[in-house]
């Protein structure tokens, strides 16, 4: 075993929103499954996870969610990507089976977590970052450290001009105050995270979520922040958001 494999942890990469400012495109696809430079946006995510030395991967899925392990076909669960040596075992978390519709972020990571470890990558399955690399010494750095997530932040977009996040110097995520005028960021979707972040004191959702609570991340992470245990990463690559058919327009020309 080389040393990226041995370092690397599962992966969770969400995929059950409806999509609803991608309409009529998402009517009858998957947001995930649209298509960007000639494959799905999904896709993208999974090879750069299997090139990491990734081998488990989650979806979690809810609208059209049956058309998504349709598309990924495989025998006992793998998926060998063409022209790649390299397989990823992929499993499902099927929020819209199980509760008739999608948990949110915290919600649909809780209800995963029984699948994962307590350390392991999340991405959402509707950005397009073809560069980010999933790094194994990040999973080293962050595992060896007390931080409960550490985010990767962007430059923030047209479309999200105020940020999410503040960032220090010495890479800390930052809850800064509606008035403050530090500079904020963009976060990106893509996070290491610990199973400890979906307990208490930083959450009240039952282990597992067997209820189906819907539930958003950012009131977590801020938890975390104000106690100072999440950390950050600025990514300058290529990201975008596709969240418009116009941006997925751009995205193809």
């Amino acid at each position: 075993m080389t040393q990226s494999t041995a370092v690397q942890v599962p992966a969770l990469v969400l995929a059950a929103g409806r999509g609803e400012r991608m309409r009529p495109l998402t009517d009858t696809t998957p947001k995930p499954l649209l298509q960007v430079q000639g494959q799905p946006l999904l896709q993208w995510h999974l090879q750069a996870l299997a090139d990491a030395g990734v081998s488990c991967v989650v979806i979690n899925t809810a609208w059209l969610g049956e058309q998504i392990p349709a598309y990924f076909s495989n025998q006992n669960g793998l998926w060998r990507m063409s022209n790649k040596r390299e397989q990823l075992s992929i499993s499902y978390s099927h929020e819209g089976v199980d509760f008739g519709g999608a948990l949110e972020t915290a919600g649909g990571i809780a209800r995963a977590l029984p699948q994962l470890g307590p350390v392991f990558w999340l991405a959402a399955g509707d950005v397009f970052a073809p560069d980010f690399m999933f790094d194994p010494a990040a999973v080293q750095a962050f595992a060896a450290s007390d931080h409960l997530a550490h985010l990767w932040l962007v430059p923030n977009p047209a479309h999200n001009p105020r940020g999410d996040f503040g960032l220090s110097a010495n890479g800390v995520a930052l809850n800064l105050p509606a008035n403050d005028p530090t500079p904020r960021y963009t976060y990106s979707t893509i996070a290491l995270l610990r199973a400890e972040l979906f307990a208490a004191p930083w959450s009240d959702i039952p282990a597992g979520n067997p209820g189906g609570t819907q539930a958003p991340l950012a009131p977590l992470l801020r938890r975390a922040m104000d106690a100072g245990r999440v950390s950050a990463s600025l990514y300058t690559g290529r990201w975008t958001d596709v969240g418009t058919p116009e941006r997925l327009a751009e995205l193809n020309r």
